[in-house]
């Protein structure tokens, strides 16, 4: 039978021809394959140098961006994202867990007793834990089913809960342990698909012991290396997202602002630098600098309390009375004026050396912001500055306004917004397999931990690293 079946393929593929016969169809298929991959490669060609770049309102790749738009990612009435292998359509799934699903998560949101308020949390420069939190609450990207999610979202204020005086350093530290230890995914990746958010300047050093347990978590901040502070840096490029700090709402709204911007022949000064000496140096010397040549930089002393403290909208009119908005380093190398600046309408001059900035991959920074070195403060930066014609200033301006809708957390329905931006940011960080020291599988595919426990049977409080 075997044989059979083999003479009957062999009579079906090879039918019955003289010798020389097969030869010669063979040699003419060969010849005919050949010219028509040159004939192919040639009308390719053709089509390429006669019809030129395809243009259209979306873009395919990150190259259709930079011959469409000079390296910076515009937004006008189309808007298209980058593709950056996952196709046009954003496919992501998070969990976001529930403040009465884990024991602790409430400390971690509202403090001591519940007094800290969302409400209280959302102003000033930190309010992006709340927001990120609302905004994936109703996002279409959530998943109610844990098991089917790409990431998993930890919601906690406590930033604003430290500085509210909610928890103390001791106490932040014990309720993440204890949170952390009633998440069995959080065990079963090593943390590596669990999401965080740190909005200050300390970054993940708020969780005094966030190098032994979410040393391979995500970390959403808008700070990036912080080694100039200390040993270590919580900040990785590999696994951590850089993203924008929260800008007044009264400035990013759509509609009527706080303050409108002047046109750039009316303001006053060419620079200005609204900020607390903090006894930083180069925050000193600009202050300095503007006591040299008032006329040229202005920076008024900034009372935060008391009846001489500077409104929201005093401070803003501030920053539009001049063309170049000075964005030294404070506490940390990032500074909210930076973000601030595009709402005003003045270039950014970025005075801090180690500063990170979010969504580089789309962003072309150089065509919207300044980075002169901090080292350099003084004189020669004001003539610089001054060297600039005016229509250079207009143009960064404009460019400016086209992408400082990424620095605005807005719902997801809006086509660009700093959300929408970290949810793109986050898609890369999916993978499809998550490896830790403290997981193990078998032939069949199933998790154990080290006692060969399924992973359905897990049961919390897990031991951490």
């Amino acid at each position: 039978m075997a044989s059979m079946n083999t003479a009957n393929k062999s009579t079906r593929f090879f039918p019955s021809h003289p010798h020389h016969s097969a030869t010669f169809c063979t040699r003419i298929h060969q010849i005919a394959a050949l010219a028509l991959v040159v004939a192919t490669f040639f009308l390719t060609r053709l089509f390429d140098h006669s019809l030129g770049p395809c243009s259209s309102p979306h873009f395919n790749s990150f190259a259709d961006v930079n011959r469409q738009y000079d390296g910076v990612l515009r937004f006008g009435d189309s808007v298209g994202w980058p593709d950056r292998g996952y196709g046009t359509h954003l496919n992501l799934k998070i969990y976001v867990y529930d403040e009465n699903e884990i024991e602790g998560l409430k400390l971690l949101l509202y403090g001591r007793e519940g007094k800290i308020s969302p409400e209280a949390c959302i102003k000033g420069q930190w309010g992006t834990q709340v927001k990120i939190h609302r905004l994936l609450l109703q996002s279409r990207y959530r998943t109610r089913k844990k098991e089917e999610a790409d990431l998993f979202f930890v919601p906690t204020s406590v930033k604003c809960v430290r500085m509210m005086g909610g928890l103390s350093d001791k106490e932040i530290n014990q309720t993440y342990v204890k949170v952390l230890g009633q998440m069995p995914y959080f065990r079963l990746s090593g943390g590596r698909n669990h999401i965080f958010v740190f909005p200050s300047g300390a970054g993940a050093h708020l969780f005094k012991s966030w190098a032994t347990y979410l040393n391979r978590s995500i970390i959403l901040t808008p700070e990036g290396d912080h080694t100039d502070k200390r040993d270590t840096s919580a900040f990785n490029t590999w696994k951590d997202i850089i993203i924008p700090g929260n800008v007044d709402d009264g400035m990013t709204a759509n509609g009527a602002r706080l303050v409108d911007p002047f046109p750039i022949s009316k303001r006053k000064y060419l620079a200005n630098f609204l900020g607390r000496a903090q006894g930083k140096v180069g925050r000193l010397q600009l202050i300095e600098l503007a006591k040299q040549f008032p006329d040229k930089l202005e920076s008024p002393e900034l009372k935060l309390s008391g009846p001489d403290k500077l409104g929201r909208a005093e401070y803003f009119k501030h920053l539009q009375n001049a063309k170049f908005c000075l964005s030294p380093r404070g506490e940390s190398s990032w500074t909210l004026r930076f973000y601030e600046s595009f709402f005003v309408e003045c270039v950014p001059v970025i005075l801090s050396d180690q500063v990170e900035l979010p969504f580089q991959s789309i962003v072309d920074y150089r065509q919207i912001s300044i980075k002169w070195p901090s080292t350099r403060i003084g004189p020669e930066l004001l003539d610089y500055l001054e060297s600039i014609p005016d229509n250079d200033i207009e143009d960064m301006i404009a460019q400016g306004r086209k992408v400082r809708c990424l620095w605005v957390y807005a719902p997801e329905s809006e086509l660009c917004s700093a959300f929408t931006g970290i949810m793109w940011e986050l898609r890369k960080k999916v993978r499809q397999f998550h490896q830790s020291t403290e997981t193990f599988w078998l032939h069949n595919g199933s998790i154990v931990n080290r006692d060969l426990v399924e992973f359905s049977k897990w049961k919390p409080p897990l031991p951490l690293p």
